[in-house]
């Protein structure tokens, strides 16, 4: 199939392993093109919203992925009224410069969370997919750490998760050590991610892990930038 015939995807890019399986998915698909990146950040922090991760590691992300980042600035505190007018602006901006044809979500199996994305992409005239849902789980972790993914883990809810998993790495020891309750993806908000390797990116990105601390009901480990 040749390039004027592909499809044109903006992914929705949280920094963590599942928004990077997506990509690494969607780059072995010959009938798409990924043409960007977008992530939305707490603006007073400046870091990745929940994931907690750093802005300036996030756009070292997007340099070894070789695409552009386009971030959404949300306040903090932010109600979901101030959230849904800052994706709607940002997505209709980006349109612009890139002329995407779809956006891609990381999702894998909430049904709820894929419902609100495709109510409020129609209303903002733009269409979703998702190249990752109904996956297994089990098997889609243990794939991802045998393709050569490296992440560590930035945020785990200890109400689901025990709080010293944050900061470690997201490995087959770690699989193997994650009670049953805890999806081995995260996916129910148990923990969240950042990748720093993997077939995506065209070279790694360097991390120091730094302190942990519990903030607003979850525990956190800064990702500093390596040499």
């Amino acid at each position: 199939m040749d390039r004027v015939s592909r499809q044109r995807v903006l992914l929705s890019w949280s920094s963590g392993k599942d928004s990077a399986w997506c990509l690494h998915s969607l780059n072995n698909r010959s009938d798409v093109e990924v043409v960007g990146l977008f992530t939305s950040f707490n603006e007073a922090a400046d870091r990745v919203a929940m994931h907690a991760v750093r802005r300036v590691l996030t756009d070292a992300q997007a340099r070894a992925a070789e695409l552009p980042l386009f971030p959404v600035f949300l306040p903090w505190p932010c109600s979901n009224e101030q959230y849904e007018a800052a994706m709607r602006d940002a997505l209709t901006a980006v349109h612009t410069d890139l002329m995407f044809d779809v956006v891609a979500f990381g999702d894998l199996f909430l049904e709820d969370i894929r419902n609100y994305r495709e109510t409020q992409m129609a209303k903002w005239g733009f269409e979703p997919v998702f190249p990752l849902f109904g996956e297994d789980t089990h098997r889609l972790a243990r794939q991802m750490t045998g393709s050569g993914i490296e992440a560590y883990l930035t945020c785990v809810d200890p109400k689901q998760c025990p709080a010293e998993f944050a900061g470690r790495r997201f490995d087959d020891a770690l699989l193997d050590e994650l009670p049953e309750s805890v999806d081995p993806c995260g996916e129910n908000g148990e923990f969240h991610t950042f990748v720093t390797r993997g077939p995506i990116f065209s070279s790694s990105i360097p991390v120091d892990v730094g302190e942990t601390v519990e903030r607003d009901g979850f525990v956190f480990t800064d990702l500093l930038p390596g040499r």
